[in-house]
């Protein structure tokens, strides 16, 4: 590019808000420019305030950036055009559409937005056709805001993208969740230690609705949703019943052989691999992968009857969070021309 679309990152502390931070640190399309935080935080320098929870170093090119307050025309000042949000659904759900009002590209992890009906609930692997949703919202005169999915379902929305040709009629979903999904400072460690817990609010609806709008069908849904003792990393037990008779062989081929999501910095070559290996997935792979953390693991396929079951592993707060904010607004940038 001959220059990088200046971008911001609001909420930028908590571990979603981290894992933006870290991946666009030194993104080859974007610039972060602007950082904003809870207001006891602003005008401290980031790494002085921030609870760093990431299982790696924080990268030197944000360590100094200053944390600012959330001003519409101060972003304006320094160029933003992209607004990525961590917000917290209640507060995302008055400041996302104020800034949609105030002409930005808004890329959000929050729930406020995700279920209006002119805005995409979007994973580039399964429904890039969605983003043609902004200009309903008033693209390109107005700005617009584009979700990404609860994070338990956009593992499981590209497991299932090459596999909708079957006709899937029925999905029973087990999710086994990491408690960084909690945020930080997240559940007591009184209650999560050596314990699972097996109810998270709003959780099992949040899977039911949206993969049904993301890959537009219309199965029945079962899902059980269970909080774990692990930092990251969402394992997921499916088990599908389709409207053809399919095999474990030919499953396996069509995650083997989908890409198609090419040309974007935040997309791995191969979006969904498969091992045979009998204890695969784990959590401890979550941030396997290039670019780390955005690949869907799978793994024990077995058929029972006329039901297909596996296991796969998304890492909820890259993938399933702001890694799939970075790869939608990506998606955005290159479908719409801007680089």
């Amino acid at each position: 590019m001959d220059k990088k679309i200046k971008v911001a990152v609001i909420g930028a502390t908590g571990a979603v808000g981290q894992v933006f931070m870290w991946m666009l640190s030194e993104h080859p399309w974007f610039e972060l420019s602007y950082v904003t935080a809870s207001a006891a935080r602003v005008g401290q320098k980031y790494s002085a305030t921030v609870h760093w929870v990431m299982p790696f170093e924080m990268p030197e090119a944000i360590k100094d950036m200053d944390v600012r307050e959330f001003n519409y025309q101060q972003m304006k000042d320094a160029g933003v055009r992209i607004v990525f949000s961590a917000l917290p659904a209640a507060v995302a759900s008055e400041a996302e559409p104020q800034l949609r009002a105030n002409g930005f590209y808004v890329f959000s992890n929050a729930a406020a937005m995700r279920y209006d009906q002119n805005v995409p609930i979007l994973i580039p692997e399964a429904n890039v056709e969605k983003l043609e949703l902004v200009r309903s919202q008033g693209y390109p005169q107005t700005g617009f805001c584009v979700t990404n999915a609860n994070c338990v379902t956009t593992g499981l929305a590209v497991a299932l993208a090459p596999l909708r040709k079957y006709g899937i009629k029925t999905i029973t979903i087990n999710s086994y969740q990491s408690v960084s999904g909690a945020g930080y400072p997240g559940l007591s460690s009184f209650d999560i230690t050596d314990n699972c817990i097996p109810f998270i609010k709003g959780e099992e609806e949040k899977i039911e609705k949206e993969v049904k709008k993301i890959l537009s069908i219309d199965p029945e849904v079962y899902a059980y949703t269970v909080r774990v003792p692990v930092m990251f990393g969402h394992l997921e037990t499916v088990w599908l019943e389709f409207e053809q008779d399919v095999t474990e062989d030919m499953i396996v081929k069509d995650w083997q052989d989908f890409n198609v999501v090419p040309e974007l910095p935040s997309s791995p070559a191969q979006p969904i691999v498969y091992s045979a290996e009998p204890t695969f997935p784990q959590p401890k792979y979550a941030f396997w992968g290039n670019p780390k953390g955005m690949v869907v693991y799978t793994g024990r396929i077995k058929k029972k009857n006329n039901k297909i079951g596996f296991c796969l592993l998304v890492n909820n707060i890259v993938k399933g969070a702001a890694g799939g904010s970075i790869q939608n607004a990506e998606a955005f940038v290159k479908n719409f021309g801007l680089i």
